[in-house]
């Protein structure tokens, strides 16, 4: 999705976590970095894509995370 005409990216990455309850990953040389995408349905797709292929193991968790909230804080006040 974009606003008026522009990249709204989004990074997704993902690893295996030290606990269930948590987001501290177990060991950060090992995190698995999908990609950057121009939008959040293709940022979504390829995270729904890497949970499904990783459902055995409980401990390894994806994230979509938006990059231009972070670019620019301001504009993407909630």
């Amino acid at each position: 999705m974009t606003t008026d005409g522009k990249q709204l990216l989004h990074f997704v990455f993902g690893g295996e976590l030290k606990d269930l309850g948590g987001t501290e990953f177990r060991d950060l040389s090992k995190l698995d970095i999908v990609g950057f995408f121009p939008d959040y349905a293709s940022a979504a797709q390829a995270w729904k894509a890497k949970a499904q292929a990783t459902v055995d193991n409980a401990h390894m968790r994806y994230f979509v995370t938006h990059l231009h909230r972070l670019i620019d804080p301001a504009k993407y006040k909630n």
